[in-house]
């Protein structure tokens, strides 16, 4: 493979040869320098899309910026738990699940350590049962539960206002939230494993032990 004129590694622009006929293809896709039939530049044409696409699929699915909790500080999943397995669970304060939360915790703490962690989502899109402010919301998570995993700001989870890295959970696992306290699991290479109802408990025998394997435990 040799570069075409006016193209470098960096934008992926090259040149290749099918059949002794010649052609280029930028990084946007776009066929160059070709004197193939129309029906061919079509194939071509696909297969740069489908390996587009592939390559997006591919990206980090942790990819988005949140808030924390009550705080001015935003981070970005992917670079903040980069090599974690991650286990996301939208939550609430009024919820008949909210005992979870004692769950969670304990989960946390006990595999932190070995590459776990617990990222929460509060959020108020199941009959209002997270209806406090942010200080609210982290106030009875330390005082009631002793919440010291990673807690970000209230978040849509559902439909189409969803925040995005919800939709795409979503539609990667082809299951978006029903209610309060589902589970989405995430491995160390930041593709999703699995998901779960609300009514999984933290310590349920098939959500442990997909934690343990994705922890190489």
């Amino acid at each position: 493979m040799v570069f075409a004129p006016g193209c470098t590694a960096v934008t992926n622009c090259y040149v290749g040869t099918m059949d002794k006929v010649e052609f280029s293809v930028h990084s946007e896709g776009q066929i160059v320098n070709t004197n193939w039939s129309f029906p061919m530049r079509l194939l071509i044409g696909a297969l740069v899309l489908m390996t587009a696409n592939l390559a997006a699929a591919d990206s980090e699915l942790l990819d988005y910026d949140f808030r924390r909790l009550a705080s001015d500080e935003v981070v970005n999943l992917g670079a903040t738990y980069e090599g974690k397995v991650v286990l996301v669970v939208n939550t609430a304060s009024k919820c008949g699940l909210t005992r979870q939360y004692e769950g969670l915790e304990k989960l946390y703490g006990e595999y932190v350590d070995d590459g776990l962690v617990v990222l929460g989502f509060p959020s108020n899109d199941f009959m209002r049962q997270e209806p406090g402010t942010e200080e609210e919301i982290q106030e009875f998570c330390r005082l009631t539960y002793s919440v010291k995993f990673p807690m970000f700001e209230k978040t849509t989870v559902k439909g189409g206002d969803a925040h995005p890295f919800y939709a795409r959970l979503a539609n990667e696992s082809g299951t978006s939230p029903q209610w309060n306290f589902h589970k989405y699991l995430i491995g160390r290479d930041g593709k999703l494993i699995a998901e779960f109802s609300p009514r999984t408990e933290p310590y349920d025998d098939e959500l442990l032990s997909e934690i343990k394997t994705a922890l190489d435990m």
